[in-house]
């Protein structure tokens, strides 16, 4: 539990915003608190940043932008390499603020910092494959060309779940393709965003290029869309929050990308290898204690095997251990807060009263923190609040099916449309599912396949757009046609 004092990367004592290269307080003189969730104690105070530093930053942003944008692909590569390899080396660090400030468990946290340092390391190279085009011309006088373009300042709106990865999932391409940013993080863990500030200073990056204010959501959201120097905004959180930002990007024609809630399916046929079913269940329920956008949300497992997957699956969360996060032995931390933590209740005794069985955990740990036992549900049933909305919480619900169309069906009967997983080892059966099952992301007998160089991004009110790959780059880049006239 000392890892906090080998923290070096910020100070808890004297929290700032870094804006144009520079560490800054808010002009409010006011802060809001930040709550380790394993212990409910104070970790520190952070500037409130508002509306004016918002402003400062996207004025920071611009001005910086005309000499980022004109540095060579190989220039910026060179500096999303330093960035990467400062990660890698203060991974532990990272690890241990992103551990304490929003209950990631420490080993998963380190995990975290690597991927983080994988969209560094794919954009450094992508960037570098930003190819034109010469297209035919209609007429033996004209040459047509086409050229792609940082689309100029953009503002990058990230979620509390994944601090550090699903900040360089935006911030990768945007600075490969040659843009400027503002970063809005989360207020359940800004300091994951303020150390990553920190090692973007140390890497040289020039001054303006990367800016992190924190502070007051609804202020900041309100420059960020109402200014007309941000050219494209991306976000990732709820599809609540989405939809607002879809009306409020209009007024200017914002560019937007949106990563938005999901409540995958987790689709278990009779000819599965059972053991890799259950472990890839695991892994995906109970990673960050089941607050991830794509965590198995909805387990259908066929009725011919649903006992014996049920036996094997319990056994395996039974062995899970629960505890404070910044303890390396522990596998399930805790929820980020109280809201979160009465919601998982709500949702299963909802079950309960309406017929689910409890196999193991059903309840909150004692003591301080926000703690739910990893738990696991039998019976369950479509009625249920489980599995119409997304717990973001360890609860895993099993329920039964007995045929493929019907668990085709079951499984897109949401509004959602984010991630899948399928685990069965007919590969007939697989293709088949696999194309008729409405989500932008699919796990075939894989129950991680987020990676940097795939696109990744769901389907209806999961939002559009997509970030890896070779497709995330496009999100920040204008493409421009070219009729030369000879």
């Amino acid at each position: 539990m000392n890892k906090l004092k080998e923290i070096s990367l910020i100070d808890l004592e004297d929290i700032k915003l870094f804006i144009n290269g520079k560490w800054v307080t808010a002009s409010s003189n006011s802060h809001f608190t930040l709550n380790n969730p394993s212990t409910g104690e104070v970790v520190t105070e952070v500037p409130r940043g508002g509306r004016e530093e918002a402003k400062q930053a996207i004025e920071a942003a611009n001005e910086a932008f005309p000499a980022w944008s004109k540095l060579t692909a190989y220039e910026r590569a060179d500096y999303l390499l330093k960035l990467r390899d400062l990660m890698l080396e203060h991974d532990k660090e990272l690890a241990s603020i992103m551990s304490f400030e929003m209950g990631k468990a420490y080993t998963e946290a380190v995990g975290e910092v690597s991927y983080a340092a994988s969209f560094l390391t794919w954009y450094a190279e992508e960037g570098k494959r930003l190819y034109g085009e010469t297209i035919p011309g209609s007429a033996s006088n004209k040459r047509l060309f086409v050229v792609k373009q940082p689309v100029g300042v953009v503002a990058a709106i990230t979620p509390w779940n994944f601090p550090l990865a699903m900040m360089t999932r935006k911030l990768g391409p945007a600075m490969a393709a040659g843009c400027t940013s503002v970063v809005k993080p989360a207020s359940q863990s800004p300091l994951s965003a303020l150390a990553f500030a920190k090692l973007v200073e140390m890497a040289g990056i020039p001054a303006g290029v990367v800016n992190i204010v924190a502070g007051a959501t609804r202020e900041i959201s309100d420059e960020i869309f109402e200014n007309p120097i941000v050219k494209k905004v991306s976000f990732t959180g709820s599809t609540e929050v989405g939809r607002k930002l879809v009306e409020q990007s209009a007024a200017q024609l914002k560019k937007l990308s949106l990563e938005l809630g999901g409540h995958a399916p987790f689709i278990i046929f009779e000819d599965a290898d059972l053991e890799l079913a259950a472990e890839g269940a695991l892994a995906s329920k109970f990673r960050n204690a089941g607050q991830t956008c794509v965590c198995a949300n909805r387990i259908y497992v066929h009725e011919t095997v649903i006992d014996e997957f049920s036996e094997i699956f319990r056994s395996k969360v039974k062995e899970l251990k629960v505890g404070n996060s910044l303890d390396e032995s522990v596998q399930v931390g805790p929820v980020v807060n109280e809201e979160g933590l009465n919601k998982v209740e709500q949702h299963v005794e909802d079950a309960v009263q309406k017929g689910a069985k409890v196999l193991h955990g059903g309840s909150r740990v004692e003591g301080d923190g926000f703690f739910y036992q990893p738990t696991v549900l039998s019976n369950v049933t479509d009625d249920m609040l489980i599995m119409e909305e997304e717990t973001f919480g360890p609860v895993a619900p099993l329920t039964a099916f007995s045929d493929v169309d019907e668990v085709i069906c079951k499984a897109n009967d949401t509004e959602y449309g984010l991630a899948a997983y399928i685990y069965t080892q007919d590969i007939s059966l697989s293709v088949k599912v696999a194309e008729a099952v409405d989500f932008g992301v699919i796990g075939l007998n894989d129950a991680m396949p987020g990676v940097a160089q795939a696109p990744f991004g769901g389907n209806k009110h999961s939002g559009y757009g997509r970030e890896g790959g070779k497709e995330g780059i496009k999100e920040y880049l204008n493409v421009k046609y070219i009729s030369l006239g000879l």
